[in-house]
């Protein structure tokens, strides 16, 4: 009679995977580039590109090249704070979204500070007005160093409740 033994009650962690940062399914994030300190967003490994929600999109050229100026919210139901930035569009993606609609989207690289590490990734623009988070972090950022806990928030820390009251939930 064979038995099958009991599966170990952990695995070894590779070097790799023990140099990466545990984050929760939801963060708090930075944009450095736009001066933003917390915008909430939610992880998500089965979306590949990153998405912010965007306004007043403008596209122009300069120097031989598209560039977009646009605004954002960093704070959930709110619009009492928006932000301008103007960067080079690096391409145009055809995304698929939650409710399984295709639009063409405009593609920027933005930095984003996760947990305390600031990475540069790819960040799409679209309307994320009527979804639960202003910004969406996806595979091709957390592949960047990140592990994802689906049972934590906020692992990487979050604003002073001051912070949040004044601003959150509006």
């Amino acid at each position: 009679m064979s038995t099958t033994p009991a599966p170990p009650d952990s695995e070894p962690v590779s070097e790799r995977e023990a140099a990466k940062v545990v984050v929760g399914w939801r963060e708090w994030v930075a944009l450095p580039q736009a001066g933003v300190d917390w915008v909430k967003a939610k992880i998500d490994t089965g979306a590949r590109s990153s998405s912010i929600h965007a306004f007043d999109l403008e596209i122009f050229e300069q120097d031989d090249r598209e560039w977009v100026r646009f605004s954002i919210h960093p704070w959930q139901r709110s619009d009492d704070e928006a932000h301008e930035l103007t960067l080079p569009v690096l391409d145009r993606r055809e995304v698929r979204s939650s409710n399984g609609q295709t639009e063409q989207r405009y593609a920027v690289a933005m930095d984003v500070t996760l947990a305390g590490r600031t990475i540069t990734t790819v960040m799409t623009l679209s309307n994320r007005d009527e979804m639960g988070f202003r910004m969406l972090i996806g595979r091709e950022a957390l592949e960047r160093g990140f592990l994802v806990d689906s049972a934590r928030s906020y692992a990487g820390g979050r604003p002073r409740r001051a912070v949040r009251r004044k601003n959150w939930g509006k």
